[in-house]
């Protein structure tokens, strides 16, 4: 057993043995355990979770931290009963550069008639209709300006995008226009040609993705009606007002990866919407193989008594 304890993966919804076979590659000293005996309980130093089952991280004594599997942490925040130790969110090169992989797919997919021409193709059309919008010609912003915004920013102002971005508190993004505050907000959508949002879940956001921030939104653009891409958190996102806006001609399209109940239920009318791109939350994978590392050194810096990076602030709920 390694002088660190043991490790609980108290996780749901992901590849446990994927997890385990990270942890068992990278560091074979450190034992992980999904169930634990009561009387071992003080063995545990660490856990790994997501949404773990109620009542699967209290009981342990020594527990130091508890680390976020996926990028998300709204799933620890509501739990009830969390222990009163560090929250880690997970920051990884491989997930950020996942994320900003899938927006700067839906970002192009949009600005180069994706959906139309998968149409045409469908009904064997050889048409290319006039009047298609350059890149530099479209404006794209991001609500959400952390490690996972500012990235995407910068890859889309790299493929020519104009490209601003908003976030609660002043940010500065190299090339980038930012803004903050509900002032800054305003000037964003009224800008805006596709609108990224990859916002944390917290009360403030909760369902903020709804017809009265649609309505702020521009009218027509190069692209004729503003495109939302959820690449965020369901909770974001009023699912009825997308579709009603979607419907009014307020959004021209969505791009959407996560929704409020997942699996996203089958006879949902977001799956039958002609302008609407579904993702089963897939833009940015946890990947055990490349968290697992990053995850073991902030162990050792914890054991160390040095910094623990990219700590949750319980009161701003990120």
């Amino acid at each position: 057993m390694s002088d660190r304890g043991r490790v609980l993966l108290a996780i749901t919804g992901m590849d446990l043995d994927a997890w385990k076979e990270a942890f068992t590659s990278h560091s074979p000293d450190l034992q992980t355990v999904s169930t634990v005996d009561p009387a071992e309980a003080a063995s545990i130093r660490y856990a790994v979770a997501w949404k773990p089952e109620p009542g699967s991280l209290e009981g342990f004594p020594q527990l130091r931290a508890i680390f976020s599997a996926g990028a998300g942490v709204d799933h620890l925040l509501g739990y009830p009963g969390l222990p009163d130790v560090p929250i880690v969110r997970v920051v990884s090169p491989d997930l950020t550069q996942r994320m900003s992989e899938y927006v700067a797919w839906q970002a192009l997919d949009h600005l180069r008639r994706g959906a139309l021409y998968r149409r045409q193709q469908r009904d064997h059309i050889w048409d290319e209709p006039p009047g298609q919008p350059a890149a530099g010609e479209v404006t794209v912003a991001i609500m959400g300006l952390g490690v996972l915004g500012t990235d995407a920013a910068l890859k889309l102002k790299g493929l020519g995008f104009r490209v601003t971005g908003w976030s609660r508190r002043p940010k500065d993004v190299d090339g980038v226009i930012t803004y903050h505050g509900e002032d800054g907000l305003t000037a964003v959508l009224a800008d805006a040609d596709i609108l990224v949002v990859l916002l944390p879940l917290t009360e403030a956001t909760r369902g903020v993705l709804a017809g009265d921030l649609f309505r702020r939104m521009k009218r027509g653009g190069p692209l004729g009606a503003p495109i939302l891409i959820n690449a965020g958190r369901g909770g974001l996102q009023n699912e009825d007002d997308i579709l009603t806006a979607l419907d009014a001609g307020v959004l021209g399209a969505a791009s959407l990866d996560v929704f409020n109940r997942e699996p996203l239920p089958a006879d949902h009318p977001l799956w039958e919407h002609p302008r609407v791109t579904i993702t089963p939350h897939a833009a940015a994978a946890s990947m055990p193989s490349a968290l697992v590392p990053q995850m073991v050194r902030q162990m050792e810096a914890i054991e160390a008594g040095k910094p623990v990076e990219n700590l949750v602030d319980r009161s701003s709920q990120y």
